[in-house]
């Protein structure tokens, strides 16, 4: 279209134009550039919003999570802590209770996450520092709930005592323990110079160890406890986290022979001492086996309604008295009966005798003199008594059960 067929100067227009025509071209042109316009605009709106948005995400910074929460008062003590991040790594992360004590932890292969090695402890306030790269410190605090019931394990021997090469390792527990493998898997005992030490369950309430044979003189043992917050049961959970030393010192042997009634005595495997005994009588006969020494008095009192034998005997001081069994058999000295008695007679109610004297105190007699020669965890054999062996678990007699018999009583 030429400028000169729209600029006539006549003021005519020309006949094939129409002034409708030359709108609607005008219009068309307009529109074509109006066009062209709104398309260069709006790819320069895509690129400013294209490059807003990278430099946002290129402005974030690390989010750390921490859980428990921050300021949470009565935590599960049964979960690990784990510390979280997103838009970021993690560098360094810290959680110390208020006992001092620290959870230590692992980040995965991403450094996103970390996670304890163990559970918080029940009762404790923690503070977690967490770190993440290119970022503040973070810290967050929280407290554990207490739990509702508890149990102990009370163990014998003595911490830092002596005893005989006989003494197991037995913890009595205040509460009985359902998930035994649970809490055997928290006690350890281990011995030096080595040797494989293990458990075993006298029914619910009641865990033993010991080597396969007597403990090597001069033995050190240590009981580690980790009984802290294991649940032994259904709510009910230990409280103990601590290590126990004990010493074993000399070996000393002991055999009793109630068809001789003779008692022969050896120390580090050499004669030490014999003495003539007397044993139980037919009708209360002795038990026979490997026993071990578990208590012992100067002086006792002894009832035999305590035994279940009536009023029987009531002696108030009977002198020398080591206790072999739960149920009540002893070794000790006796001064009622006539020293014939000892060496030819079985006459007891079932406890080993020696010859002694009233008060305790006569060094020349064989009860003084055994006595003083013995400790806690001496061992002492029984037989030809006419009895059967004791029953393992009356006392710290274990030694009557096979190696593979004891094993077979661990949980483990």
């Amino acid at each position: 279209m030429g400028v000169s067929h729209i600029s006539n100067p006549s003021g005519q227009l020309p006949q094939k134009w129409t002034r409708r025509g030359v709108l609607g071209a005008l219009g068309a042109v307009s529109g074509g550039v109006l066009t062209g316009c709104s398309s260069a605009s709006a790819d320069a709106s895509a690129g400013a919003t294209t490059a807003a948005t990278v430099k946002a995400v290129a402005t974030r910074q690390p989010a750390v999570s921490v859980t428990p929460a921050d300021g949470t008062r009565k935590a599960a003590f049964t979960s690990p802590v784990e510390v979280t991040v997103t838009d970021g790594t993690l560098t360094a992360v810290t959680v110390t209770g208020n006992d001092g004590s620290t959870l230590e932890g692992s980040f995965d292969a991403a450094k996103t996450r970390w996670t304890s090695a163990q559970n918080p402890y029940s009762g404790t306030r923690y503070t977690v520092s967490a770190q993440a790269a290119g970022a503040a410190a973070q810290r967050t605090t929280f407290t554990t709930k207490s739990p509702g019931e508890t149990f102990v394990g009370y163990y014998t021997p003595e911490a830092d005592s002596t005893s005989g090469v006989g003494m197991p390792v037995s913890l009595t527990f205040t509460h009985a323990v359902a998930d035994r493998a649970a809490v055997e898997r928290a006690v350890t005992v281990t011995a030096e110079p080595a040797v494989e030490v293990v458990g075993h369950w006298f029914g619910d309430t009641r865990l033993d160890f010991r080597p396969q044979t007597y403990w090597a003189p001069g033995t050190k043992i240590t009981l580690s406890l980790r009984l802290k917050d294991v649940e032994g049961r259904d709510g009910v959970y230990g409280v103990q986290s601590k290590d126990v030393v004990f010493h074993i010192g000399r070996e000393q042997i002991t055999t009793v022979d109630l068809a001789a009634k003779r008692m022969t005595v050896k120390r580090d495997g050499a004669a030490l001492a014999s003495y003539p005994v007397s044993g139980g009588s037919a009708e209360h006969t002795t038990w026979s086996g490997i026993m071990v020494i578990s208590e012992r008095f100067r002086q006792t009192r002894m009832e035999s309604s305590t035994v279940g034998l009536g009023d029987e005997y009531d002696i108030a001081d009977v002198p020398h008295a080591q206790r072999l069994t739960t149920s009540g058999t002893f070794i000790h000295g006796n001064y009622w009966a006539a020293t014939s008695v000892f060496g030819s007679s079985n006459t007891s109610h079932g406890c080993v005798g020696l010859h002694d004297t009233k008060g305790a105190d006569d060094p020349a007699v064989a009860g003084y003199k055994f006595y003083e020669s013995s400790m806690l965890g001496d061992v002492v054999i029984v037989k030809n008594s006419g009895e059967k062996t004791v029953d393992p678990a009356n006392g710290l007699n274990g030694w009557n059960l096979s190696w593979a018999d004891w094993k077979a009583g661990s949980a483990l």
